[in-house]
């Protein structure tokens, strides 16, 4: 008897209780695999829920507004996914009928799907045989078999994409495919795995050699740069100059308040963000105090943004030579722009100390 049997037992009894699993369709499916990327469980299921209440089928998603798409996005990061969930949805509509194709060969012709997530979902939505390795199930697989090779090295991948394609079990694949990820999710932890209450413990080749602790097998760790970046909150008539990031890139099609980052060229933080906004803006500031300091850890840097109450000569005109267009709003109107977690912090910051009377022009 393989891993395989036991495995099913052990789900059938214990499987999480998630809300796509709930009145499951393949847009559910669909929706919860792409927020799930990179993404722990108990922050999806807010978003996830709120997502359904907002865009209930794919015909609702493709015919909302781009930036109602990304305000329900905010906050849970890796924006690329929101932009291709709504450019799919579009697709869909108008090429598949509005139903999602059922074969992960199919699947991966749409925008923002790849391997894992096409075989996640034409294995738990359609039934199709397919394997999905994602990072719970990477980390299973390397101590079932006490994989040698790094887990996201090329051959590491293959390895094991090529192990779980071999075990799958007919016309169960979706269950399978679940229970692995919640093996991982519950018992078959990064950190101390709970091996003796592990349903596959007697089939697990690091278990038996006592490697699970170095397994899967790591990449060098790259350091990670440290990057600092300026801000101007350019305020004019009661009223706050934003900007709109272009589609590609970072945060794409969020809305920010203009700046940059500080280069080696630059003696100090205000001739940094009067340089930015120049090359930005097409306009000169005057730059009167700082408004606070903000820390935050993407993917591949981290960074410390110095933000800066500023204002513009009365001549100047800012015009949008970065963005793809910028704006005056009130600031209680900024709620109304879907911006990346540090901007959200100076927008709220900024209508907290507004309200309160202590910003004047």
């Amino acid at each position: 008897m393989t891993f395989v049997e036991p495995l099913l037992n052990w789900y059938a009894h214990h499987a999480r209780e998630l809300p796509w699993r709930l009145h499951q369709s393949p847009y559910r499916t669909w929706v919860s695999e792409i927020m799930l990327q990179q993404t722990q469980v108990d922050t999806v299921i807010p978003y996830f829920q709120a997502w359904m209440k907002l865009f209930p089928d794919i015909q609702f998603l493709a015919e909302a507004e781009r930036q109602h798409v990304l305000s329900a996005w905010e906050g849970l990061g890796y924006y690329t996914r929101a932009r291709n969930l709504h450019k799919a949805a579009k697709i869909v509509l108008t090429d598949y009928l509005g139903q999602l194709p059922e074969t992960a060969a199919e699947l991966q012709r749409l925008p923002g799907i790849g391997p894992y997530t096409a075989g996640a979902i034409a294995s738990i939505a359609f039934g199709e045989n397919v394997p999905a390795v994602d990072g719970n199930i990477r980390r299973v697989l390397s101590r079932l078999f006490d994989v040698r090779e790094p887990a996201r090295s090329t051959t590491g991948q293959k390895q094991l994409w090529a192990l779980a394609k071999t075990h799958l079990p007919a016309g169960q694949t979706g269950e399978y495919n679940q229970a692995l990820m919640d093996l991982g999710a519950m018992i078959c932890t990064p950190k101390n795995p709970d091996c003796p209450n592990c349903p596959v413990s007697n089939h697990c080749l690091a278990y038996q050699r006592g490697v699970q602790a170095e397994r899967p097998v790591k990449l060098p760790k790259k350091q990670t740069p440290h990057l600092t970046v300026t801000a101007a909150v350019i305020r004019k008539d009661g009223q706050v100059l934003i900007a709109q990031r272009p589609d590609s890139g970072l945060l794409g099609g969020m809305w920010e308040f203009p700046g940059g980052t500080l280069e080696d060229r630059d003696p100090d933080l205000e001739y940094c963000l009067a340089r930015e906004i120049r090359e930005e803006l097409n306009v000169d500031i005057n730059i009167h105090k700082p408004f606070g300091e903000y820390h935050h850890a993407y993917t591949h840097f981290k960074i410390t943004l110095h933000a800066f109450l500023c204002s513009l000569p009365d001549e100047d005109r800012p015009e949008p030579m970065d963005h793809q267009e910028i704006a005056w709003v009130k600031m209680d109107e900024l709620v109304d722009y879907p911006m990346g977690k540090v901007d959200r912090q100076i927008a709220n910051r900024l209508m907290e100390v507004n309200q309160d009377g202590i910003l004047s022009g």
